[in-house]
């Protein structure tokens, strides 16, 4: 078995490796600043953990192409898809990010996953329970408030060949 150490590791972490950032999407100043505010607004009551979780939701939809996410190609068209995250429509998503969100931001863009998140491409907070499937899909787990789902392989194999 090898034993995968360095940079290469680093890499796969999501982390800076040698003072370049390893991007799993294309992502311009702005588009961080776009995703800190999406973290922020959709999960701060949850956590840095929580806010990670959302993001991870974020690249995935980016990264997949598949399902309700075909098309995909920016940060901001993820954002902005209509119907796709209800924060957008609420003024506290409008205000400047933190520094610590824009962190946040960057180590989902740097690929950073995280579980129940890892290759989930949807999310909500219920007023109870978490359903078991959410629009046919599978439940992953909960992590505080919010509900994360995963898509079949029939549903949306890229999602999990996107390593």
């Amino acid at each position: 078995m090898a034993v995968i150490t360095g940079p290469l590791l680093n890499m796969m972490k999501g982390e800076n490796t040698g003072g370049v950032m390893m991007a799993v999407v294309k992502a311009s100043s702005a588009d961080v600043d776009l995703m800190a505010r999406l973290l922020r607004a959709e999960a701060e009551g949850e956590g840095k953990q929580g806010m990670l979780l959302v993001g991870n939701v974020g690249i995935n939809r980016v990264r997949a192409n598949c399902s309700d996410f075909k098309g995909l190609r920016t940060i901001r068209q993820m954002v902005f898809q209509p119907h796709a995250f209800e924060a957008v429509t609420h003024g506290y998503f409008y205000q400047r990010p933190r520094e610590s969100e824009r962190r946040l931001a960057r180590r989902n863009i740097n690929g950073e996953r995280f579980w129940p998140a890892k290759f989930s491409l949807w999310y909500f907070k219920p007023p109870g329970n978490c359903p078991q499937t959410w629009y046919g899909q599978p439940f992953v787990a909960r992590f505080r408030s919010h509900c994360f789902y995963q898509p079949t392989g029939e549903t949306c194999e890229n999602v999990y060949n996107t390593f």
